[in-house]
């Protein structure tokens, strides 16, 4: 196989690779299932081979991550992703019959749908998850029979390394090519002529991305994140629902997409829930200053901006409750109470183990306030009244929404995953992601006979008739 690129800085060089990826993808179109399934099943084994490889790269790039932390949250989703595609993608590339309309249908005519290859297609992934997010979204991608460029983070160097490598001994350039490289390499990148272009990261960074890509005209899928929200109703098991929101709050050291970072809690529970909470974390973390297990920040850059975060807050009459001592890039999580709306922790994405906690007296006042801010990639939801899980459902607009449960709908292949507004466009996972990818196209064949000749001129007194029937109401 070729040789990784390394460090690429030149659009030329990106350029070349797009070209021959695009060169090649004219060639075989329509790659078959096979092919598909081989492709797969090359990702398949360089993930399950270099397993341990990546969970070494992934723990030097944070400074700390357990093993079981990449295994679970990096290394299993991802097989999980490309053993579903390859379970299905036979049925998923399947012709999709379609009704002709009356009277072309009687007539023989016949629709249908076929799910084409769009071509070549950019990711752009990002360092919380680098190797879920890397490869992940690839599995749909090659279902769809496309070739793939992937710019992974220059903030975790080792991983971006070792799947650079690993891709390289698996996969020609043509099909599959990894551009390692900074700030400068992603923005040519993202100014590539790609069939469709995948980027994971902030709102912000999403923004300059789309401009990016713009001149091209490029279809983007963008994972932004955003303000989560999470809404514990009346009807709640607070312990449990407490025990679930500092769990998904400590995963990553709170790096993760999908973290709340608004808890809505009954006044007249506040207390009680910050009492779960501080017990939640005591529980997972007995010393939480020394365990090997909590993650840390990625940089003592994004270490600061927490700390900041939290002295912004006080400073305008908020109370920081810390749940252990920071030091350097090990930041414990932290509660955050009586925040006001000028608080920066209210305006932007945490991305760490802040938790705002927000008393509410009535569900309605929350979906306003929910509404009037942009819409985020995921909203939960505590309690067990059905009525509020409608209201909720069908009153907000988010990527998705959870009940009962934090990130697990992530997980599910057989649901789409993505955001909607400031959190995002576009959806992958399972067929959702299939057909993403994808190029519906309209085939439409009509019938021996030429029942669309009575349109044709002259115009006939009984063509008059029947527009004149058809036009009204």
């Amino acid at each position: 196989m070729n040789q990784a690129i390394n460090s690429l800085d030149t659009t030329v060089d990106l350029a070349t690779i797009l070209s021959a990826q695009k060169s090649a993808q004219r060639e075989d179109p329509y790659p078959s299932a096979l092919v598909r399934v081989d492709r797969l099943d090359r990702v398949i084994d360089l993930v399950v081979r270099n397993e341990q490889k990546f969970c070494d790269a992934v723990h030097a790039d944070f400074g700390n991550r357990s093993i079981i932390n990449t295994q679970s949250l990096d290394i299993m989703p991802v097989l999980q992703a490309f053993k579903h595609a390859k379970k299905h993608v036979s049925h998923w590339m399947k012709t999709e019959a379609r009704k002709s309309n009356f009277p072309l249908g009687l007539l023989g005519a016949k629709s249908k749908v076929e799910y084409l290859p769009l071509g070549v297609v950019g990711n752009i992934s990002p360092w919380n998850f680098p190797v879920q997010l890397a490869l992940m979204p690839l599995a749909d991608v090659f279902a769809a029979g496309n070739r793939t460029m992937l710019k992974p983070s220059e903030l975790t160097p080792s991983t971006s390394r070792l799947l650079a490598e690993t891709v390289a001994e698996n996969f020609n350039q043509d099909e599959f090519a990894v551009i390692e490289g900074g700030v400068d390499v992603a923005k040519d990148f993202a100014g590539l002529a790609f069939d469709h272009l995948i980027f994971t990261g902030s709102t912000q960074v999403g923004k300059l991305v789309a401009s990016s890509a713009a001149p091209n005209l490029v279809p983007m899928t963008l994972e932004l994140g955003g303000k989560n929200p999470v809404i514990i109703s009346e009807s709640a098991d607070l312990k449990l629902a407490a025990e679930k929101i500092m769990w998904a709050k400590t995963m990553n050291g709170g790096q993760i997409c999908l973290c709340p970072d608004t808890v809505y809690v009954g006044r007249a529970r506040l207390n009680e829930f910050v009492d779960h909470c501080k017990g939640a974390v005591k529980a997972m973390f007995p010393d939480i200053e020394h365990d090997a297990d909590y993650t840390h920040i990625i940089s003592q850059r994004h270490a600061d901006r927490l700390a900041d975060l939290c002295r912004d807050a006080e400073d305008k009459g908020a109370t920081v409750i810390s749940l252990g001592s920071s030091d350097g890039c090990r930041v414990p999580p932290s509660l955050i109470l009586n925040a006001s709306n000028d608080c920066r922790v209210l305006q932007e994405e945490i991305f760490g183990g802040l938790l705002v906690v927000a008393p509410y007296d009535k569900l309605d006042k929350v979906i306003d306030t929910i509404n009037s801010g942009e819409r985020p990639l995921v909203l939960y939801y505590f309690g067990k009244s059905q009525t509020e899980i409608d209201q909720v459902t069908f009153q907000t607009m988010s990527g998705g929404l959870v009940v009962n449960d934090l990130i697990a709908h992530c997980l599910q292949e057989n649901l789409p995953f993505g955001g909607v507004g400031a959190s995002g466009s576009g959806a992958y996972h399972g067929f959702d992601g299939f057909k993403n990818f994808s190029h519906a196209k309209a085939v439409y064949q009509q019938s021996k006979f030429d029942p669309l000749k009575m349109i044709r001129p002259p115009f006939s007194t009984g063509l008059r008739g029947y527009i004149a029937k058809q036009i009204k109401k």
